[in-house]
């Protein structure tokens, strides 16, 4: 077997690692049934899709050329810590500040992970996901996040 595509064996590899890993932490939960799901049912399926694509992908890897091979470069180090840190970020900040200052907070600091920053842009994406963020989990799913920050409440 030859791997044709570096880039794609090992972002095939991975998904189909982290999709089995799910998939058998999700087996520790109840399923339930389709009319009446239960905890374990939807990390199941997402893990399962997951490992299905994971293993599109390297299939793929090893059947098609791809010029020069697809070699990996070098790690993105900036972005990565940018994005990691503002998940940890938001994760801290939302208890605290609530969902409507954490949210934009976590979209403004990840955009700048990126080499083109457009406040603009920024802007409209902190207002549509926050917004839909509020009406899936919280009007939606009758989730308990705290929506508005500490001092306001």
């Amino acid at each position: 077997m030859k791997i044709k595509s570096q880039r794609d064996f090992w972002s095939g590899l991975l998904f189909l690692l982290v999709g089995l890993a799910f998939a058998w932490g999700a087996t520790e939960y109840s399923f339930g049934s389709s009319a009446k799901p239960g905890p374990g049912y939807f990390p199941f399926g997402l893990g399962i899709l997951l490992a299905l694509l994971g293993g599109l992908v390297l299939f793929k890897a090893v059947t098609i050329e791809s010029p020069d091979g697809d070699r990996i470069g070098a790690i993105a180090w900036r972005p990565l810590l940018i994005i990691v840190g503002a998940i940890a970020m938001f994760g801290l900040a939302l208890p605290k500040l609530g969902l409507v200052l954490t949210l934009p907070l976590l979209i403004f600091v990840s955009s700048l992970a990126g080499d083109e920053f457009h406040w603009r842009d920024a802007l409209i994406n902190a207002v549509v996901l926050t917004v839909g963020s509020w009406v899936i989990f919280v009007w939606g799913l009758k989730l308990t996040i705290p929506v508005w920050p500490v001092f306001l409440a």
